[in-house]
């Protein structure tokens, strides 16, 4: 079975763009692939406006507007970008070996920040609302 660890970097970064990216390997890893990737090459500020841009563009193409949440996607951003600021390590593999919680327990640490459902909020889904209890720094 092909996993988004198939791809390089690159090839990973060019078929998410184009929307060619295979829907079925872009899990909730490959999600935070993705983050680790541009904000690594682009840092955090554009890393946040190509990703929104992408990832809106990536699920129209599939018919699954609906799929698409403003607050999660910054949010997750900020929260790979705070656990950048902290490793050390060179490749994503290695990244998330060392920050499994990203992987494992991440919507726990998102709702650390906030007070709402931002999974279920349909503001949050069409706006980003910073968090209400911890900053993302």
């Amino acid at each position: 079975m092909q996993t988004h660890f198939n791809l390089s970097d690159q090839e990973f970064e060019d078929q998410f763009a184009s929307c060619q990216l295979n829907p079925a390997i872009f899990s909730h890893e490959a999600h935070i692939r993705l983050a680790w990737i541009h904000i690594n090459k682009y840092g955090i500020d554009k890393s946040i406006e190509n990703i929104c841009t992408q990832l809106k563009a990536f699920t129209q193409s599939l018919g699954a507007f609906d799929k698409y949440n403003e607050t999660v996607t910054i949010a997750a951003i900020r929260a790979v970008y705070h656990f950048i600021l902290k490793s050390n390590t060179v490749s994503f593999q290695d990244f998330i070996e060392e920050n499994p919680r990203l992987k494992t327990n991440f919507k726990d640490l998102l709702h650390q920040h906030y007070a709402i459902d931002i999974f279920n909020s349909e503001l949050a889904k069409s706006s980003f609302l910073e968090p209400e209890l911890l900053p993302f720094d």
